[in-house]
């Protein structure tokens, strides 16, 4: 018997270290990747699949018609979106399946996956984050402001997540978002099959 996975979805602030932090429990605890389709070109040492399914335009507007996106949108003329059935597919195999993806894509997963666990990543501060995002030396000063004030607007929306997990030591934050998705999969919705046949095996007991 296979109880089905759980769908967790991690958003966080550009530069607060939540791509790293998905590596890690993909590399350190298995859990599937979902994988984004896009229509733009792939760069050089990408592979179809593995950071992202690269379709045509035609490709990913037939699957738009046919409901095949979780959720998409349209970015600097190319379209990215989320595919439903590699999600289903492994929710099916029991499998804890993660969606990187920001704020505004979360919300339309919710709406469609109330079960869905929604999880946010989030500097020590915002001095910090600043600081952060200076330090990777590829952005200048406009550059940094456009992500504030987008983050400006993510944070509108952090009270919607179930829980917000602050990344001020990395280790730290791993751990805290593997146990707080451990203990999500031991919810009573996520357990009626185990909860039916444990009935139904003191029945056939007694």
């Amino acid at each position: 018997m296979i109880n089905k996975g759980s769908l967790i979805v991690i958003s966080g602030f550009s530069g607060v270290g939540k791509g790293t932090v998905v590596k890690r429990l993909v590399a350190d605890y298995g859990y599937d990747l979902s994988v984004s389709a896009t229509t733009r070109p792939p760069r050089d040492g990408e592979v179809h699949g593995r950071e992202y399914f690269f379709m045509d335009r035609g490709e990913f507007e037939n699957l738009i018609d046919y409901g095949g996106f979780i959720e998409w949108t349209q970015y600097v003329e190319n379209y990215y979106g989320t595919p439903k059935k590699y999600v289903e597919e492994s929710l099916g195999r029991g499998k804890n399946i993660i969606l990187e993806i920001e704020v505004m894509g979360a919300m339309k997963i919710k709406e469609q996956y109330p079960e869905a666990l929604l999880i946010f990543i989030a500097a020590p501060s915002i001095k910090s984050l600043r600081e952060r995002l200076a330090g990777r030396g590829t952005e200048n000063d406009a550059a940094i402001r456009k992500r504030l004030k987008k983050a400006t607007e993510e944070a509108a929306d952090m009270e919607q997540y179930d829980y917000v997990v602050i990344n001020d030591d990395l280790e730290e934050c791993i751990a805290t978002v593997h146990a707080i998705i451990q203990s999500y999969a031991c919810r009573k919705a996520n357990n009626m099959d185990f909860i039916q046949s444990i009935k139904n095996e003191l029945k056939e007991t007694l």
